[in-house]
């Protein structure tokens, strides 16, 4: 094939420093807008950022050259001024979660990502993070939060 042809669509998970509830209502709608353009900015494309006040969801799609580890740091990197000037103590989690999405499973996601907050009045995160990981196959090893 003369050409590559790539589809990577990742739904990547990744918390507040302890959990802390930073991503208060009043700012969401500001940080989710500022990831989704710092992403543009790293070279993906986002397709959809929510989360509550203490993680983040992240479903977007990747250039074939792109690394997810590469990616998630220099998002997290790239975002911690701007939050900084908005909420001093903030901080990111260093670890995150990331989820391979077939082209056809991107609307449930979408939808999965979009209704975070009923979704948090069944599961805890810690849950949620358990659900995530059996769906994908990983074995879960409990760490400190």
């Amino acid at each position: 094939m003369p050409s590559s042809y790539v589809s990577l669509n990742v739904h990547i998970v990744f918390s507040t420093k302890y959990r802390a509830p930073y991503l208060q209502a009043s700012i969401a709608g500001r940080v989710h807008d500022y990831v989704g353009g710092t992403i543009r900015g790293l070279g993906a494309t986002p397709i959809r950022v929510g989360g509550i006040e203490d993680h983040m969801h992240v479903l977007l799609s990747m250039r074939g050259h792109q690394s997810v580890s590469k990616l998630v740091q220099e998002l997290k990197k790239s975002t911690t001024p701007w939050l900084k000037d908005q909420i001093p103590s903030f901080g990111w989690q260093e670890g995150y979660g990331a989820f391979s999405v077939s082209y056809r499973e991107i609307p449930e996601v979408v939808h999965y990502i979009d209704n975070q907050r009923e979704h948090h009045q069944r599961l805890s995160f810690i849950e949620e993070r358990k659900m995530l990981f059996e769906l994908a196959g990983i074995d879960y090893v409990e760490d400190e939060d």
